[in-house]
Parts: C-alpha cells; structure tokens; sequence
C-alpha cells in the first residue's frame, strides 16, 4: 500500500510547484523547514490519495513518515485522520498512540494543523499538552496548541487558554500565529469573556503577532485597546 501512495503521488507530482512549496514552507539552510522535499502536489490531490489508499496499516503509514518527502508524510497523516474518524475507541487509542510516538515527523506547520485538532485532541489530557507545550521541539508546541482546537470547537476553551498562557512568551513566530489563531477561535466558538478574559490579563506582554491574531474578530475599537495596551507595555520610557 505504501507503493499505491507513492505511485499515486508521483502521478500528480508538479515540479515548478514544489519549487514554489519549497520556498513557501522554508526549506532552506538554518529556516524552520530545512530539507524539506517537495513532489509538488496540492492538499485536494493528497486528500483524494487518501481516501484511494485508506486500507495503509501502521507499519505502512511509518514507513511513509520516515520519508523526506513532505507530500508522504502528509498523506500518510490524512490517511491516520481519515481512519481515527471511523474508528472504534480502541483503535483510535492505538492511532494516537502512533501519532505520538512517530510526531517527530510531523515537522512542518501543516503537517501539524491538518492532524494534531483531529487525532491529538479527541485523546490528549491537559497535562499531555502541557508537556507539548513546554517541550524544547517547536513541533511539539504546535502539536500542543493546536490540539486544542477539538475543545474549542466543543464549546471547551479551558485547554486552549491554558495552553495558550504557558506559550504567551513563546519565541517563536510560528507558536505565535498558533496561540494567537486558537485564542481567536476561542472568541468566535466559545464566548467573548473567555478571550477577554486572557487578552485582560496577557495582553500587554503577548507577543504582537499573537496578540493581532487574537482580536482580529473583535470590533474595531476594541482592537485598538487591546493593542494599545501591548504597545504602552512595549513603550521605552
């Protein structure tokens, strides 16, 4: 089956997109996706890989994110999500314990965002992701921060703001933009007062990136309290 999945990636492979993805997610010396390869397939195309593949066993799906090939590891993962959704609760235990284990190949933003909300969320206890989220792997702390979208979209918000508070200082610009999106979510999904609430209490010294991310629903002059309270907070006296 893992042949089926490379064959059919290859079928779709599109050299001067994969140039452009390789750039794109920053592939190059010393940039958070160093070594990265791309084939060139778009999301859509690997979605329906997916689906044509969907009997990939465990072993196969290792197999695949072993591979420096971006669009395998993708696929591989959809494949895990498609097959946790339909799944009875043991096997999905089983499923995110393999996530768990092999996420040291979940190692690109999207990689994370398309997987971590589906598998890691239904399953992970708060102090899973707190360990995530406080991991020295930038991929573990999105894994964290992102899982926490499952709660979120249940109405739960409890997870994303705590997970949100140990990385409000994160240094990173891509744990930035996650923290920000999920508290966002928050506001939209779970309530005004939740966010209002954590922007209350972080917003002077959230980093900008995360702090715009956050309020970009809210109405225009709230926005500018809350980023004027960050900009006073960041002010030389």
């Amino acid at each position: 089956m893992t042949e089926q999945v490379r064959a059919g990636l290859r079928r779709l492979a599109n050299p001067a997109k994969a140039a452009a993805l390789q750039r794109f997610f920053k592939t190059g010396k010393g940039q958070y996706g160093e070594g990265d390869v791309f084939l060139g397939v778009m999301v859509p195309d690997q979605r329906r890989v997916a689906r044509e593949c969907s009997a990939l066993g465990l072993d196969g799906a290792a197999e695949l994110l072993a591979s420096p090939i971006h669009e395998e590891r993708l696929t591989a993962l959809l494949i895990l999500v498609n097959q946790f959704a339909k799944a009875a609760p043991p096997e999905r235990k089983r499923i995110y314990d393999f996530y768990l284990r092999h996420r040291g190949r979940v190692n690109n933003w999207d990689l994370v965002d398309l997987s971590a909300p589906q598998i890691v969320g239904p399953c992970a206890t708060l102090a899973v992701l707190e360990k995530l989220a406080r991991s020295r792997t930038l991929w573990d702390r999105r894994i964290g921060m992102v899982a926490t979208f499952y709660g979120i979209r249940e109405g739960e918000p409890a997870a994303a703001l705590r997970i949100a508070e140990i990385l409000v200082e994160d240094e990173h610009d891509l744990i930035h933009k996650a923290a920000g999106w999920m508290l966002r979510e928050v506001g939209k999904r779970c309530g005004a007062a939740p966010l209002e609430g954590f922007l209350d209490r972080h917003a002077d010294h959230m980093p900008r990136t995360m702090l715009r991310y956050a309020i970009e629903r809210m109405p225009e002059e709230q926005r500018r309290v809350y980023l004027g309270a960050g900009a006073s907070a960041r002010r030389v006296p």
